[in-house]
């Protein structure tokens, strides 16, 4: 299965033609307003209908933002599980609608902004850090590999799912999270040391 997550898509909308600086201050704001705004559950729905305008306005379907948010859906289903046995259905709705804005906006950024682009407006704004002794072009290749990791954590939960639906073990969570975690830790020592041999250390 392919993933759409997070891969850029050309387009003409004023989202796309924004800078990615400012659509990074702006995820960065939606989510300091989101500490204060996941008190009420209806505001939290009336910003995830917000969200799906966004992403029509820039251009996508309400299919493309799905795709965004699919592969979360076993963390979103614990999450609210948890949450209704605990605090009842209003937090549960406030907490996984939230995540649900933070991630749809995450992605949307990337969708409408070249990860290149992103990356260098980073390492311009993380300029100032090197007079306490941070490389910016570090703080870049993070960004770089965070932004990567997310549609392939997206792909290996896909296809463990796939292998979870032909063993016919569907009700089962470890047999989800156990296989997936396994094989995200295998993806992230095969990154580190392909970082190592391209000289960036740990």
């Amino acid at each position: 299965m392919r993933s759409t997550l997070g891969l850029y898509q050309p387009g003409t909308s004023l989202l796309h033609r924004l800078p990615p600086g400012v659509k990074l201050l702006a995820l960065l704001a939606v989510g300091m307003v989101s500490v204060v705004a996941q008190r009420w559950w209806f505001v939290v729905l009336a910003l995830v209908a917000a969200t799906v305008v966004v992403y029509l306005a820039a251009g996508f379907s309400v299919g493309l933002w799905w795709r965004q948010i699919r592969p979360m859906w076993l963390i979103l289903a614990l999450t609210a599980a948890m949450h209704v046995w605990a605090s009842g259905w209003e937090r549960a709705v406030a907490i996984t609608g939230m995540i649900v804005v933070l991630v749809s906006l995450a992605a949307l950024v990337t969708l409408t902004s070249p990860t290149a682009s992103l990356v260098d407006a980073v390492v311009r704004a993380s300029g100032w850090l090197r007079r306490f002794g941070v490389d910016p072009e570090r703080v870049g290749i993070f960004l770089l590999v965070g932004i990567r990791c997310v549609p392939l954590v997206a792909g290996l939960a896909a296809q463990v799912r796939e292998a979870q639906i032909a063993r016919r073990a569907t009700t089962s969570v470890g047999a989800f999270l156990v296989p997936l975690i396994v094989r995200a830790l295998r993806e992230a020592d095969a990154l580190g040391e392909a970082l190592v041999a391209r000289g960036v250390d740990d």
